[in-house]
């Protein structure tokens, strides 16, 4: 059985990769191999979004009913673009019960004030679910990020032991505070594997994506994950894209929210740099227009992400990898263990599997 990684350590140096090449066999190595299983001429992507304290505590003022606020989306990643969001709202309690276990929020009507320690917000929308609303903050933009930074704090469940530090939730390479949870997968990073990287004549790019919520704790709402994220590709990235493609290179997507960005991104045939907003779910009949491999976190079966990994190999590919991740009990979550899954390449073709 897969079990949770319950501390905030990002890079646990007996943390554990299962690797899937493109022939579809399965390995399991140290994650700290990691650099090994790349070649020269390949570009890695990593998602550079800052993770926002996106948990907010707060009062429902009609009923003086408290609740807990988690953001859960807005249309850009625009500094100025701060007032509008969507959230999903539970009733009283924290991150300490299961979120599965957490009651519903007071009924929430439009038009209802929402008290959340400096900052006030207005219901605007209820979204189809009880716990899932559409708010607008009553501030600047530059009050409305102080009242996040001074109360919010960064979402998270009860399989932690401990209440998570901001600085837990960013990666090293953490830019635009933009993701709502931390793009897990970009753990893998530090400075001294990025040297590594670029010794080994591999490239590296980003692109900012705002990395959504992982778990509602209702089963139909978490059937609507995930929900529609904003991104933003810079024109260099999609450069190193095209020239890595025209010399041979794979493009490494760090995360399913990068594969996520790109593939939406190339939805009309060519890859286009800029903002957009991800309304896409990626699964098995997905076809791949950028992405070639995918390191990730270990997800557990039924989940958006790891429905996401279906596009990059077969059912029965994917489920011996399931079964290897289950026997050997790799912890999964945040701060779990990974998976590198190379694209499918049918034992027809012409192309050769790279060493794993």
């Amino acid at each position: 059985m897969l079990a949770a990684a319950d501390e905030p350590v990002q890079r646990p140096k007996d943390a554990k990769l299962l690797t899937v090449d493109s022939a579809g066999r399965v390995r399991h190595r140290l994650r700290s191999d990691f650099v090994d299983l790349l070649q020269p001429g390949d570009l890695l992507i990593a998602n550079d979004a800052a993770t926002l304290p996106a948990s907010l505590a707060g009062v429902h003022l009609p009923t003086a009913a408290p609740v807990e606020l988690r953001l859960a989306g807005r249309a850009s990643l625009r500094p100025s673009d701060i007032h509008r969001f969507s959230a999903v709202v539970f009733g009283n309690g924290d991150w300490r019960s299961r979120t599965e276990d957490r009651p519903l929020p007071p009924l929430l009507s439009p038009g209802d004030q929402l008290a959340l320690g400096p900052l006030s917000a207005k219901v605007e929308a209820i979204l189809a679910h009880p716990r899932l609303i559409r708010l607008t903050f009553d501030a600047s933009p530059d009050a409305i990020w102080a009242g996040l930074a001074r109360h919010g704090r960064p979402i998270q469940y009860a399989h932690l032991s401990a209440p998570l530090a901001p600085w837990d939730s960013w990666t090293r390479i953490a830019n635009l505070p933009a993701a709502f949870e931390p793009p897990s997968a970009g753990f893998v990073l530090d400075w001294r594997l990025l040297g590594a990287l670029g010794a080994r004549g591999v490239c590296f790019a980003t692109l900012t994506h705002a990395a959504g919520i992982s778990s509602t704790g209702d089963p139909a709402l978490d059937a609507r994950l995930p929900f529609d994220e904003p991104y933003v590709i810079p024109a260099a990235t999609v450069a190193a894209i095209e020239r890595a493609k025209e010399e041979g290179g794979c493009i490494i997507a760090i995360g399913t929210t990068v594969v996520r960005a790109l593939e939406h991104a190339a939805a009309g045939g060519a890859l286009c740099a800029g903002e957009g907003v991800a309304t896409n779910r990626i699964g098995r009949d997905t076809p791949l227009r950028v992405a070639d491999a995918i390191p990730s976190g270990v997800h557990e079966v039924g989940t958006s992400h790891f429905e996401l990994l279906r596009a990059f190999a077969p059912d029965d590919i994917v489920q011996a990898a399931d079964h290897a991740l289950n026997l050997l009990r790799y912890r999964t979550h945040e701060f779990g263990d990974s998976v590198f899954l190379e694209r499918f390449r049918p034992p027809l073709t012409e192309l050769p599997s790279r060493p794993v």
